[in-house]
C-alpha cells in the first residue's frame, strides 16, 4: 500500500502553521469515502419529499402537454418511434429527468461548503477522487432512480421493452446519469451561491437539452443546427436511449448505432470526471496557500 505525505498550511492567531496529511492510494481507503458521501446524497434527497415530487411531476407535464400540443403536424421519418409526437418524445422526457435531477442534485456541494460538513470532508485523510466519486454516485443512482420509474409510463403509449431492452436502456442511462452529474460537479465546485448556481445553469442546460433531438430530430434542422447537435454529447445519449428503448419493436436494426451512442457518452462521462478531480484538487490548493 503506497503511502504519500503532504501538509496543508494555514493560520491561527497571527502564526502559520503545518498540519500533516496522510493520503493511502489503497482502493479500501477511497471506496469506503465515496459510499458513505454516496449515501448521504440518497438519504438527504429521499427526507426532502418535494424534491422527489418536482423532480417527477414537471417532466410528466411536459411529456404530457406537449405531446397533446404538438402532436398532430409531427413527423419524425425513420427514427425509430416516431410514430406520435408523444412517443417520439418518451425518450427526450427521460433525458430531461436525468438532466435536471443529475446536475442539480450537485446544489449540495453549496450547501455543504455554506454548512461547513465540505471543509471537515477536505481536510479528511482520503484522496480528493474518493470526495468526486461519492458526490457524482449520488447524484447519478438519484437521476437514474427517476428515470427508471418514468420508464414505467411506457405501456401506457404502447412502448413495449423486453428485458434486454430495460437492461441496455438501464445501462444508457446510467452512463449519461454520471456525465451529467460531474458536468454538474464541475460547475458547482466553483460556486459560491445557490442563486449564481441555478442562473448558470438554466441558461446551460435548456439550449443543451433543446438540442439533443428530444423535441426534434436532427434531420429535421438547419444546416448549421444539425452541427451543433451532432457534436451535442447529449444528443447521443437521448439517441441511445431511443434506440434501446424501441430494440424490441425492430429487431432488425443494426445495433452499431447503439453501441456507438454508449462509447461517445462513456468518453464524455469519463472526460467530465477526470475534469471534476483535477477542478477539486487545482481549488483545494489554492485555498490552502
Amino acid at each position: 500500500m503506497a503511502i504519500v505525505a503532504s501538509g496543508i498550511r494555514g493560520e491561527a492567531v497571527g502564526k502559520r502553521y503545518d498540519v500533516p496529511v496522510v493520503k493511502t492510494t489503497a482502493p479500501s481507503t477511497w471506496l469506503l469515502p465515496a459510499v458513505s458521501l454516496c449515501q448521504r446524497e440518497l438519504v438527504r434527497f429521499l427526507r426532502q419529499k418535494h424534491r422527489v415530487l418536482g423532480a417527477l411531476a414537471t417532466p410528466i407535464l411536459f411529456w404530457v402537454l406537449l405531446g397533446a400540443g404538438m402532436g398532430g403536424g409531427f413527423h419524425a421519418g425513420g427514427s425509430p418511434g416516431g410514430g406520435s409526437f408523444i412517443e417520439y418524445f418518451f425518450p427526450g422526457t427521460v433525458a430531461m429527468i436525468l438532466l435536471f435531477t443529475a446536475v442539480f442534485s450537485t446544489i449540495s456541494i453549496i450547501e455543504d461548503r455554506r454548512e461547513g460538513f465540505l471543509q471537515a470532508v477536505l481536510v479528511a485523510p482520503v484522496p480528493r477522487v474518493a470526495i468526486v466519486l461519492g458526490k457524482v454516485l449520488g447524484g447519478t443512482l438519484l437521476a437514474t432512480g427517476q428515470g427508471v420509474l418514468f420508464l414505467l409510463l411506457g405501456p401506457l403509449i404502447h412502448v413495449h421493452f423486453a428485458l434486454g431492452s430495460f437492461l441496455l436502456c438501464l445501462a444508457m442511462m446510467l452512463i449519461v446519469s454520471f456525465g451529467l452529474t460531474s458536468l454538474g460537479f464541475c460547475i458547482a465546485w466553483r460556486m459560491s451561491s445557490a442563486q449564481g448556481f441555478h442562473a448558470v445553469m438554466n441558461l446551460f442546460l435548456m439550449p443543451l437539452w433543446f438540442l439533443s433531438g428530444a423535441l426534434f430530430p436532427a434531420d429535421g434542422a438547419r444546416g448549421g443546427l444539425q452541427w451543433i447537435m451532432r457534436a451535442n454529447p447529449l444528443a447521443y445519449g437521448v439517441e441511445g436511449i431511443r434506440r434501446a428503448l424501441y430494440l424490441a419493436d425492430s429487431p432488425s436494426q443494426p445495433l452499431t448505432p447503439l453501441v456507438g451512442c454508449l462509447l461517445i457518452c462513456g468518453l464524455s462521462a469519463a472526460v467530465l470526471f477526470a475534469l471534476g478531480t483535477v477542478i477539486c484538487r487545482s481549488r483545494v490548493a489554492a485555498d490552502f496557500q
